[in-house]
């Protein structure tokens, strides 16, 4: 018996060029992606706007409960999830699925500026590859928070069940199948126990 169940094909963002005809503001920035909710907007550091359609409730669900549990007993940082978007130093704006920023780098920036997308890079992110995602532009993205500022970047590939660990001035180190990844020394006593996101 045969069925013929839809294979999954990666998706290659939307990659809109606005410059020079028309350059957003950061407030104008924020309104257009207020207003389309319903997408996951970036913009990179050329100011194009990358858009990409919304994740799945089970991609939303493991990022990352583990995560906000391990910083609410921890208390040293804030935790953030796909819908945060961070202007970092290159200018680009980008929603990791999870991040993580020490508590006096964030209560640092106005309140006016945490309101929108706040001018700093999360010192942790996590990117979490769906069926459909395209691996070389996430791959890209990792490198781009780590030459911003990152110091501990986590690429989950759930599709070849691979993990892509990004630090500043070292290689990419792969794990194949791990079952559990480590944050020390950054995020001391957090394990990510990776059998409840494969």
């Amino acid at each position: 018996m045969t069925t013929n169940l839809p294979v999954a094909t990666e998706i290659i963002p939307v990659v809109l060029q606005l410059q020079p005809a028309i350059a957003l503001t950061e407030d104008q920035f924020y309104e257009f992606c207020q207003l389309n909710r319903d997408f996951r907007i970036e913009r990179n550091a050329a100011g194009e706007l990358v858009i990409m359609p919304p994740t799945g409730s089970e991609t939303d669900e493991r990022n990352f409960r583990q995560l906000w549990v391990w910083t609410k007993q921890d208390g040293t940082g804030v935790g953030f999830g796909s819908s945060g978007g961070f202007t970092l130093p290159n200018g680009a704006v980008r929603s990791p699925d999870a991040a993580w920023i020490k508590r006096t780098r964030w209560e640092a920036i106005p309140a006016e500026l945490r309101k929108k997308f706040a001018p700093i890079c999360p010192e942790f992110v996590i990117e979490l590859r769906s069926e459909t995602d395209n691996l070389r532009i996430l791959q890209d993205k990792m490198q781009e928070y780590i030459d911003n500022g990152t110091q501990l970047g986590w690429l989950i590939d759930r599709k070849q069940r691979q993990v892509f660990i990004y630090r500043p001035n070292t290689a990419i180190e792969v794990l194949d199948n791990p079952k559990t990844l480590d944050g020390e020394p950054l995020l001391p006593g957090f394990v990510l126990d990776l059998s409840q996101v494969w």
